[in-house]
């Protein structure tokens, strides 16, 4: 089934029974105003094609992105970038009904604009939809404060200042966002420290098996059922490393055992460890030790 396009926030309106936008680049919408939609028990796929950043309450039925389902309780927030498609479920029968606020905001209205750019480093417009932001009631409140300030701005009458009012707006409503996700990471310390478990173990399977080349980034997420972004972001917190500096680190510290302990030649440890060229192992080893793999084995003896 083809996702139904939006290429305008006029069109979210229109579709969903609201009246034409105040401003044709962004708006900030309560979900209790938007059409009542039936639901027959089939998908409702949706692309658009602006930036939509919501917060969900009392949403009863399920949200798709990607292959992540997730059922909707109190203050989630989700992120969603343009291009990206997401899909919702409902039970035949029932409404489409929930509360909270939505705020859509155009790639047009952040052109020429510093945020333009800023905006593409928030990992979290790709993470899926089952890594929600979980907030506080008093997190809540901040984002609720922050889009009703974007509200009052552009229904007030629009002058040379309202742009950059809105965009500090945007822009402080992500860094907020951002400190809430740090936290989320710390404070849900089971399911973290179950990823970073996994991730080892992970990572020790790989280097002991007879893998060729090293894992990426994106294997080693889809091997731990998250995005690739969640998990940099889950992993510079917790650790302060990234994802490829785990897989660098566990790579190094097997090539150490290997040099220390057994016999095998540089050429046959680099084999083992995935690399085509020993040459690259040997450059790679380099640049994390400041030694070359025959000067750490030199060192033991």
């Amino acid at each position: 089934m083809q996702p139904l396009r939006l290429k305008t926030i006029s069109e979210y309106h229109q579709v969903t029974g609201l009246p034409k936008p105040e401003h044709p680049l962004v708006s900030v919408l309560r979900f209790e105003d938007l059409l009542k939609l039936p639901g027959d028990g089939s998908p409702i796929s949706i692309s658009i094609d602006y930036y939509t950043i919501a917060l969900k309450r009392n949403f009863h039925g399920k949200m798709k992105y990607g292959q992540q389902e997730i059922d909707f309780d109190e203050g989630i927030m989700t992120f969603v970038a343009p291009g990206q498609v997401f899909g919702i479920t409902l039970e035949k029968g029932q409404l489409l009904e929930h509360s909270g606020w939505m705020l859509l905001v155009h790639p047009d209205f952040l052109w020429n604009t510093p945020l333009a750019k800023a905006i593409k480093r928030y990992d979290f417009f790709d993470y899926s939809v089952n890594e929600a932001l979980f907030l506080s009631e008093k997190e809540e409140s901040i984002i609720v404060g922050l889009m009703q300030n974007i509200e009052q701005e552009y229904r007030s009458n629009i002058d040379k200042f309202s742009q950059n009012i809105i965009i500090a707006q945007i822009e402080l409503l992500l860094t907020y966002s951002e400190r809430f996700y740090q936290r989320q990471f710390i404070t849900r310390k089971k399911s973290s420290h179950q990823i970073l478990e996994r991730l080892e173990d992970l990572l020790n399977e790989y280097f002991d098996g007879a893998n060729r080349g090293l894992p990426t980034v994106s294997y080693i997420a889809d091997k731990l059922n998250v995005s690739a972004g969640y998990l940099t972001g889950l992993l510079k917190v917790l650790t302060s490393l990234n994802t490829q500096q785990h897989i660098h680190q566990k790579l190094i510290e097997k090539a150490k055992e290997k040099l220390s302990t057994t016999e095998l030649t540089v050429s046959e440890i680099a084999y083992e460890l995935g690399f085509e060229y020993p040459q690259s192992f040997s450059k790679l080893f380099k640049a994390k030790t400041n030694l070359s793999p025959q000067e750490f084995r030199q060192s033991f003896n």
